[in-house]
């Protein structure tokens, strides 16, 4: 199994590191060839609307999307990376993103950098709670009926899945917690093993 990392803007060296902490190898994605390689793909925080306008400059979004919908790849969204996942963005529908996710995302819905918080979170599945850390974090504001909220804050939902798509508002990159990412590695290895 080989896990991607867009990498085109963001802490994609973070993700890349923690998955490789859980013995799993790890490419880079910038250009749409890269994306046929993997089985997942994690989109990373940053800015989501420059991750956008890189992601169309290079065309590696409708490489995503064709993978995607070909039922070949599973993708995990952190932060920037939830938005660029949403179908739907708050006030900002014309900026570019995938529209892979039935959710609505407001962006920055916990304020500033100097605003960054974190919270202990109870998630769907994991019998502990799990550290997260928020920064300029979006929030969902409207799930689609096949969305599963998985946490929640009082804002609204922050950990979401959708079939092969998992999306959340903080970071668990940044941390030491390697739960989130073991969920979504089970998630691509469903995607491996549908391989010809």
């Amino acid at each position: 199994m080989i896990i991607g990392v867009l990498a085109l803007q963001g802490d994609f060296r973070e993700h890349a590191s923690m998955v490789r902490s859980l013995g799993v190898q790890v490419r880079l994605v910038r250009l749409p060839e890269e994306a046929d390689f993997v089985d997942g793909l994690i989109i990373p925080g940053g800015e989501s609307t420059t991750m956008g306008k890189l992601m169309a400059t290079y065309k590696v979004d409708r490489a995503i999307i064709d993978r995607f919908n070909a039922g070949r790849m599973a993708i995990y969204g952190t932060c920037a990376g939830m938005i660029v996942l949403a179908r739907d963005i708050e006030g900002s529908q014309e900026q570019p993103h995938l529209g892979l996710l039935d959710v609505t995302v407001q962006r920055n819905a916990f304020g500033r950098q100097k605003e960054s918080s974190e919270e202990d979170l109870d998630v769907e599945g994991l019998d502990t709670p799990l550290h997260a850390l928020f920064i300029r974090a979006p929030v969902i504001i409207r799930t689609g009926p096949s969305v599963n909220i998985l946490a929640r804050v009082a804002r609204g939902p922050v950990y979401v899945q959708q079939g092969r798509l998992l999306a959340s508002s903080f970071h668990p990159e940044l941390g030491s917690d390697t739960r989130v990412h073991e969920h979504f590695l089970r998630l691509a290895e469903q995607s491996s093993n549908q391989e010809v």
